[in-house]
């Protein structure tokens, strides 16, 4: 096993050691109750299976007979979403054909980055991960349930159902994705028209066509983002079944995987002699993996948020230093955009997941010897689903990569570091992505110029104020300013000055997420302006040092920028209008980027 992996492993668990054991006496008790519906009274049963069929309801009288719970981010306007319509079908029929119940018990709300970028609405993006989480809690609380079942895809969703299902962390559950829609535009020219755009010389009907052929049909989108990466994890954390990340929509291999979930959690639940609960699959050794899957493939910097997140709902205490110790140990195998130009179809038809994983099984860079929802063992994710036969099979995935400019083995690896690196300095902490950026542009000195809203950073664009080097500067976009939205508004015009051989850079307490592209960003850094961080007191003309290679992060002026008194506040405007005044006590109550930027504790 590689020492810093043991290390860093060994690390979170002496820091987390009070909170997991009261975790896990938490879950133990919850257990002891039974996860089961013989505490509920004559009226709480009835009530619970009035809407279901006779043989179910004969079914759900007993106590020996286990009925899954079904939690879904069902929408039929959202591309990655749309699959789940039918879902619940196929998994009570799965469950039927076992002498089993499966329920559809809530829904929970999913919205998409994609559709609310640039918007207000994106401001209630990250808060909807902790309200995903509470109305997964809410799904559960019946009492109903002896295992779980989550339905879900995109940015906020897998990680506010996996932070609710920790809740109930004394029910087995699996998660059940949809798979990635059917490749598209090639993501080298979506980008390019992009820029075109924003240069000016093309015009919205061209954009809007080629976004369109990008963004075609029923999938979650091709591009390895948040959506994506949260596939990766439920994998490498051993709570979805191997290989079956990747698998399109409305086929006959998605559908069987669904079925086989059903089969895989009901021979978890406590009625039978291999009782696992999700509580005790997601360790620090399964949290350590998760980080490692991430770093290695180039993965999204929301996780930096969600990860630490999750493992606190688990008793589990990270921080960005964890992140950093890793990717300094993890190579980078994985090219697929905005990393490179490949799509997650084209990574997966190149060994995939399974590949990735047990390359770095071999190389000692995973624990192996974890909980998973297919016994002890993360060995056993080192195979993928076939249809054989008319019927699902299991092969061992590939042992060469079948493409190099995809995926690479250990021992050539694209980068000998992961794409994730940390930055700190006067300014604070931050995380830096640099799995996308050219070497040459790892590091960037140049005077700030700093913007209100991406709305006046374009503005100064297209008035051709920002023709020279310089580091953007958005501050006051932090969780507890406005809700940290993602700011890839500002992509492609950047991208654009950096064609035109100027040196430019990001510095925010905003977001970028799994999108990040090809500028060197510093995000999510803490202290957030509004918190009296450095970030809101820079001014226009400060020297800005982003170094991603040094890990520095600085400011430098005629006087001490941390010494201003300058008010840093969110603009009230961002407070009210698309729902964003119900999420008052969100902002005021919610944890630092470091701590996970959630609602449910924290500093």
């Amino acid at each position: 096993m590689n020492k810093v992996i043991e290390r860093v492993t060994q690390r979170i668990q002496d820091r987390s050691r009070t909170t997991r054991i009261e975790y896990l006496q938490r879950i133990d008790l919850a257990a002891s109750d039974g996860p089961s519906r013989g505490h509920l009274s004559c009226s709480n049963l009835a009530h619970g299976m009035a809407a279901s069929g006779k043989a179910e309801k004969e079914s759900l009288r007993g106590t020996t007979v286990p009925n899954i719970a079904s939690v879904s981010s069902y929408n039929d306007m959202l591309s990655a979403h749309q699959p789940f319509e039918h879902y619940p079908k196929l998994l009570k029929e799965a469950a039927a054909a076992e002498g089993a119940v499966a329920q559809f018990a809530g829904g929970v709300p999913a919205m998409c980055d994609g559709v609310t970028q640039g918007q207000d609405g994106m401001d209630l993006s990250l808060f909807s991960r902790d309200v995903i989480a509470m109305s997964t809690a809410v799904a559960l609380s019946h009492n109903m349930f002896d295992a779980a079942l989550c339905l879900g895809i995109c940015d906020k969703i897998v990680p506010g159902l996996l932070i609710g299902a920790l809740a109930f962390g004394h029910l087995p559950v699996a998660f059940v994705p949809a798979g990635p829609m059917i490749s598209g535009l090639p993501n080298k020219e979506k980008a390019r028209i992009r820029e075109e755009y924003a240069a000016g010389r093309i015009g919205r009907d061209e954009l809007l066509a080629a976004e369109s052929a990008s963004y075609h049909s029923p999938g979650t989108c091709t591009f390895y983002g948040t959506a994506n990466s949260n596939q990766m994890l439920m994998e490498f954390m051993g709570l979805q079944l191997p290989g079956g990340s990747f698998v399109n929509p409305g086929t006959e291999l998605r559908d069987e995987l669904t079925a086989e979930v059903v089969r895989t959690v009901l021979g978890i639940t406590d009625l039978g002699d291999h009782y696992t609960p999700i509580g005790r699959i997601v360790d620090e050794k399964a949290i350590v993996n998760a980080v490692v899957g991430l770093l290695a493939s180039g993965g999204s910097t929301n996780h930096t948020l969600h990860l630490v997140a999750i493992a606190a709902a688990a008793g589990i205490r990270i921080d960005w230093t964890d992140f950093a110790d890793l990717s300094s140990e993890v190579p980078l195998l994985a090219h697929v955009y905005p990393n490179g130009l490949a799509d997650v179809n084209h990574f997966h038809a190149a060994g995939g997941l399974g590949y990735m994983m047990g390359q770095l099984l071999d190389a000692g860079l995973l624990h192996e010897e974890v909980q998973t929802i297919l016994g002890a063992g993360l060995d056993k994710f080192r195979q993928e689903p076939v249809i054989d036969n008319g019927k699902l099979g299991w092969q061992s995935a590939q042992s060469k990569s079948l493409d190099k400019e995809i995926l690479r083995p250990v021992d050539a690896p694209f980068n000998s570091e992961g794409g994730l690196l940390g930055g700190e300095g006067n300014i604070g902490r931050a995380i830096v992505k640099v799995s996308a950026v050219e070497e040459k542009h790892h590091s960037v000195t140049a005077p700030a110029r700093v913007f209100e809203s991406q709305v006046a950073f374009t503005e100064a664009f297209n008035n051709g104020e920002l023709e020279m080097d310089f580091v953007a500067v958005l501050a006051c976009q932090g969780p507890r300013a406005t809700g940290m939205p993602e700011l890839h508004k500002l992509t492609p015009y950047l991208g654009v000055l950096q064609n035109r051989g100027f040196k430019v850079a990001l510095l925010t307490d905003g977001r970028m997420s799994g999108a990040s592209g090809k500028v060197l960003a510093a995000i999510q850094v803490t202290p957030e302006a509004v918190c009296d961080g450095v970030v809101g007191k820079i001014k226009d003309g400060d020297q800005i040092t982003i170094d991603a290679v040094a890990g520095v992060l600085s400011a430098t002026a005629n006087d001490d920028p941390a010494l201003r008194l300058t008010e840093s506040s969110a603009p009230s405007s961002s407070h009210t209008g698309m729902g964003r005044e119900l999420f008052v006590q969100f902002r005021k109550n919610v944890s630092s980027a470091e701590c996970g930027a959630t609602i449910f504790g924290g500093e």
